[in-house]
């Protein structure tokens, strides 16, 4: 037996945004059915940066994604966040393949934050607000435009170099450069920053939309007003995860805001155990830590595609 090992190239090669969508969909509504085993993901905190273990299994497959998050990387010519996943044979542990995961990484959260669209944003929703125009932005429009027709982008960021990169690298999609409030007002908003305080107010938020919160995914990070977070219907990907790392931890912390406050995960939407969206005036959250079944899921298609295709190498790892 020998260990697949397949780089960023190859997995870019063998990724699709649509075919992530409906495996990460399946994983959610496979938890929502207890049929998927996560712990919560454990952070290692260094002084310019994070790691990140994050191990999962699903029926037939399992695995774990060793991720950093290191904000300053950038300067250095390296992206913030890179992964590599081990991909093993559940039955025997072997491990069947080591894969490169940070393009897993961007693409699984996105289809995440799409999928939480469906069932909580309104169904006429034609907007979407891009709060933070790095990598990740990329992959949420990607994600959302396999799940809505016509949208328009409204994109703000700091970093004028940054939007207009995203302009350029999607320049088939109608995105506007515009104001925080503009991007905002949007009927999703996809709120992708490292802050560590609220950028987002609540005035700005109109009746009816829906939030993914996206960038808070480790303790002490925070992107929306309180206000906001008191006044939605919120659902969160793993409520461990979402209480001590997510967009509610500094308002648990704080005693703002308590578990028992939570509407209910996105895995028991999605298995039909909890309704989605049923109040076209009520404002919704998507809490998004990024949990490591959307990985397993992910990695199980790239690694039987990359198997079927052959002529990827591998090595005798474990030297049976």
């Amino acid at each position: 037996m020998s260990t697949l090992l397949l780089d960023r190239n190859t997995i870019k090669s063998l990724i699709d945004m649509a075919d992530v969508i409906n495996v990460v969909e399946e994983a959610f509504r496979m938890c929502g059915e207890g049929r998927g085993k996560m712990p919560a993901k454990t952070y290692l905190s260094l002084e310019h940066g994070d790691f990140r273990a994050m191990p999962a299994a699903l029926p037939g497959s399992a695995g774990v994604k060793w991720v950093n998050v290191h904000p300053q990387n950038p300067s250095r010519g390296l992206p913030s966040i890179m992964a590599i996943l081990v991909y093993n044979d559940p039955e025997t542990g072997y491990p069947l393949a080591i894969m490169d995961a940070t393009e897993i990484t961007a693409y699984r959260t996105g289809a995440a934050a799409a999928i939480a669209s469906k069932y909580l944003a309104r169904q006429d929703s034609h907007t979407i607000g891009i709060i933070g125009a790095g990598f990740q932005a990329h992959t949420q429009i990607l994600a959302h435009a396999e799940l809505f027709n016509s949208i328009a982008i409204n994109v703000f960021d700091v970093s004028k170099v940054a939007v207009d990169r995203l302009i350029q690298s999607l320049s088939r999609f109608s995105i506007r450069n515009c104001l925080i409030q503009d991007a905002v007002s949007s009927d999703i908003v996809c709120t992708l920053t490292p802050s560590r305080s609220p950028v987002i107010k609540r005035e700005w938020i109109a009746a009816g939309t829906h939030i993914n919160a996206v960038g808070a995914d480790a303790p002490g990070k925070q992107e929306l007003d309180l206000s906001i977070i008191k006044e939605a219907l919120v659902v969160v990907d793993d409520l461990e995860q979402a209480s001590t790392s997510g967009e509610i931890n500094v308002p648990i912390q704080k005693g703002a805001y308590s578990i028992g406050d939570i509407y209910g995960t996105l895995a028991e939407i999605v298995a039909g155990k909890k309704k989605g969206r049923t109040d076209n005036s009520a404002t919704t959250i998507f809490d998004s830590t990024g949990i490591a079944v959307e990985d397993i899921a992910v990695a199980k298609l790239l690694f039987e595609r990359a198997k079927q295709a052959g002529g990827y190498p591998s090595i005798e790892l474990v030297g049976i």
